[in-house]
């Protein structure tokens, strides 16, 4: 396919789960894109499945040197770029009672200096008519055991994206977030263990109302909806909650 011939994107934390479906949706049809990631072994396995329309690069998504070093390669790259899709993230379940200091500063630092610094670096780049997709999460409406602080980065997250789409509404640039609910990646999306994360899958297909989990492809299609086909859309988080957040059913 050749829908986004021609279309430049950003991806950070592309090597993995939810934002390596989007790179591989944008590569399917047609867009060139620099995906972003830590593991070395994502990275590789990353370019090999992607081919020589990504580049991808190691950034740490919460270092600002690293933020500079993205956006001067993408300058070089692109020029332009028609869109960035935030996705880069941290999340580990611990009560809140026994939070440390370091994780809570870990958490923060990915989730939300993070972003805001990458949008700040990157809105110079993007051109009229372009746009961002932040990732944010079901977490920043309802509460989770064990998941307070992650939740707090994604409701800072989705003010953040309010903020800046009303800063850039001026340039013609749109800023809308994805919330996933449950969706079934290699990680879940937690810094748990494989058991932990089994258990986490059938805890999410218990919990949402269409009684499973979501997938990789549907958060993809969702994104690029907002980057390339909501054209008067902006300010605004699309659920991806099998109607988690909106309705309960029942459960034996």
């Amino acid at each position: 396919m050749s829908q986004y011939a021609g279309k430049k994107a950003v991806i950070t934390g592309g090597t993995t789960g939810m934002g390596r479906g989007i790179a591989h949706a944008l590569i399917e049809r047609g867009a060139e894109v620099i995906v972003t990631g830590q593991n070395p072994v994502n990275l590789d396995a990353t370019q090999r499945a992607l081919g020589s329309r990504a580049h991808v690069v190691r950034s740490n998504a919460s270092s600002l040197t690293d933020i500079a070093a993205l956006r001067d390669l993408a300058r070089t790259r692109f020029g332009e770029i028609d869109a960035v899709f935030i996705n880069a993230g941290y999340a580990k379940v611990t009560l809140f009672a026994g939070v440390s200091e370091s994780e809570y500063d870990q958490t923060f630092s990915i989730n939300t200096k993070g972003p805001f610094f990458t949008v700040q670096q990157l809105a110079p780049l993007v051109r009229s008519g372009g746009a961002f997709v932040l990732t944010t999460s079901i977490a920043d409406e309802i509460g989770y055991p064990g998941m307070s602080v992650y939740g707090g980065t994604k409701a800072a997250l989705r003010s953040f994206a309010q903020t800046f789409a009303a800063e850039l509404v001026t340039r013609n640039i749109r800023v809308n977030a994805v919330s996933p609910g449950f969706i079934e990646t290699p990680t879940m999306g937690v810094d748990a263990t494989q058991a932990e994360r089994s258990a986490f899958v059938a805890e999410g297909a218990k919990v949402t109302p269409m009684g499973r989990v979501g997938r990789v492809e549907e958060v993809a299609r969702a994104a690029l909806f907002l980057a390339f086909e909501a054209t008067f859309t902006t300010g605004s988080e699309l659920l991806l909650d099998g109607g988690m957040t909106q309705f309960h059913l029942p459960h034996n």
